[in-house]
């Protein structure tokens, strides 16, 4: 299949995070099993506009805001130039490409969460009526009659309300990579690790403040956070407020094995997000027996994370701390959820999440009927 994806940003974008390591696994698998893939993203600094990266071309164009109606714009161009895609992958992040308006090609819509939560968070009050009003209201009527893809139930389950035909809905899970061979020890002092994009739906202050709570209890414990973003000044602001800067590192974008050394050495991976499609970070923090702590409500982390099993659902910030210390006086129920936490990250493998796109692209391209099941992308054993 000659294949079009449509993302907000690549990996290489200072802004990147989850949505964007999905979208590129799933197109690199699909460009080894033979098919023609392209990206569409967002420009950034000095980032080539036409490169070929693991047999994906990348074509970058327009910036925050404006890389919609840029991509949009190229992507006719090649339909011109090269002649149509048999199918194009439309990125609802909030706001669709929308491509069905712009293409004859057939249109997959892929949506990793619902942002009801995020749109008064990140922008002002106008901004945020307008932005739902478009997510919630205009985007199912225009794009609802096409195929659309969920990452997880709950999001599925979001977009029934707002009048998605849920047989249209395929859920295709996100995988998780194969665990580095580290052989790296638990660290020896109480430690939390928060990994993640720095903005502030994330509420990584959540995770300072369950520190600057439990410090007086565990003196040795530190938190580090791996990731970085435009919020991170708000952080370390956060962490002086409360007098514990010199116990909370914050490490930045790093390399993958320096970020499996962080998930592999910490006790506990807290995920204090307001929302979340599926919880990338909580399976890749699983993968290495590291179980997370996370809020009940918050879209996709109920499905990576099985409470009480793998990990912590909690209502609030009090509740928070009371389950950390509870973990960190326990080591034998630590233990026990880390390990589950494995056995459960093991199931969602890369290798079936591209498979199950395959599957569901070649139906669409054929102009099969739309899929509303999840028989072919339920994770199973490796």
């Amino acid at each position: 299949m000659r294949i079009a994806f449509l993302n907000w940003r690549d990996s290489t974008h200072p802004e990147g995070g989850g949505a964007e390591k999905y979208a590129e696994t799933v197109c690199r698998g699909l460009a080894a099993r033979g098919h023609d893939v392209t990206l569409l993203c967002a420009h950034h600094t000095d980032s080539p506009t036409d490169e070929v990266v693991e047999g994906v071309r990348v074509l970058r164009q327009g910036g925050r805001l404006g890389v919609y109606a840029a991509s949009v714009r190229r992507l006719r161009r090649l339909e011109r130039a090269e002649g149509a895609f048999d199918v194009v992958i439309d990125t609802q992040n909030g706001l669709p490409f929308w491509a069905a308006l712009g293409t004859r090609s057939p249109v997959v819509v892929l949506v990793h969460h619902v942002h009801r939560e995020q749109w008064p968070i990140v922008f002002g009050p106008i901004t945020a009526r307008a932005g739902w009003l478009i997510e919630s209201v205009v985007a199912p009527r225009v794009l609802g009659r096409h195929q659309y893809v969920a990452v997880s139930q709950q999001t599925k389950h979001e977009l029934g309300e707002l009048g998605v035909p849920t047989d249209r809905v395929a859920v295709i899970h996100n995988g998780t990579d194969e665990p580095t061979d580290l052989d790296v020890p638990k660290s020896e002092v109480p430690s939390l690790v928060v990994l993640g994009r720095l903005v502030p739906h994330k509420r990584v202050e959540h995770a300072v403040q369950v520190l600057a709570r439990l410090l007086a209890g565990h003196p040795d414990l530190h938190l580090r956070v791996v990731g970085d973003g435009w919020w991170a000044e708000h952080i370390r602001t956060e962490a002086r407020r409360l007098g514990v800067e010199h116990r909370v590192e914050l490490l930045g974008h790093v390399d993958e094995r320096a970020k499996n050394v962080e998930l592999a050495r910490a006790w506990v991976h807290l995920a204090p997000s307001i929302k979340e499609g599926w919880g990338l970070s909580v399976v890749e923090a699983a993968s290495h027996a590291t179980p997370t702590v996370a809020y009940q409500g918050s879209g996709g982390l109920s499905e990576s994370i099985v409470d009480g099993s793998t990990g912590a659902l909690v209502a609030d910030l009090d509740d928070m701390a009371r389950t950390v210390e509870r973990l960190l006086h326990d080591r034998p129920l630590l233990a026990a959820l880390g390990a589950a936490a494995q056995d459960h990250a093991a199931r969602f493998t890369w290798k079936r999440t591209i498979e199950a796109w395959e599957v569901l692209l070649l139906r669409v391209s054929m102009g099969v009927a739309p899929v509303g099941t999840t028989d072919a992308t339920e994770p199973g054993d490796r």
